[in-house]
């Protein structure tokens, strides 16, 4: 990867980016590429907050229903990246690093299948049949994430 590239990603806004040029962006880089970025703990932990603090608006409340059910995804690196998205009274609380709770499921993958899960450039099944994603728990309710939230394309 050009060091500019990197130079750029770590100058960027994250905020200022709508999940469509997100998930154009993530699209650009091959697995390596992001691989090679996530050796850098401060820009994927930055990277990490930025993609979960954006979920609550990307929550599609009326598809949750009367689900409740906390959702702990562990994205595996250099160092572990832990957040839980909990469901309840059709909406979405997010917690960095693990609860007291037991999740109903926990999605355990790396960081360039993390990336292309939620910029909607991975297929869940294709990442979960590569073992890409592993699931534990309620693999039901792991399908069903994908419908719960507004998922860009890219």
């Amino acid at each position: 990867m050009a060091d500019k590239t990197k130079a750029e990603l770590e100058s960027l806004d994250f905020a200022s980016v709508s999940p469509e040029e997100f998930a154009k962006l993530v699209k650009g880089f091959s697995n390596k590429e992001i691989d090679e970025l996530s050796s850098d703990d401060a820009l994927r932990r930055r990277i990490a907050a930025e993609i979960f603090q954006r979920m609550e608006s990307q929550f599609r409340p009326d598809a949750a229903g009367p689900l409740k059910a906390v959702i702990r995804w562990k994205i595996t690196g250099e160092s572990d990246i832990v957040y839980e998205t909990a469901i309840a009274d059709k909406k979405l609380t997010i917690t960095e690093g693990r609860t007291e709770g037991e999740p109903r499921v926990t999605l355990v993958l790396g960081d360039a299948a993390f990336l292309k899960l939620v910029s909607g450039n991975g297929s869940p099944v294709s990442m979960f049949m590569t073992r890409k994603l592993k699931v534990a728990g309620d693999v039901g309710l792991a399908a069903k994430l994908p419908s719960l939230f507004d998922i860009p394309k890219a």
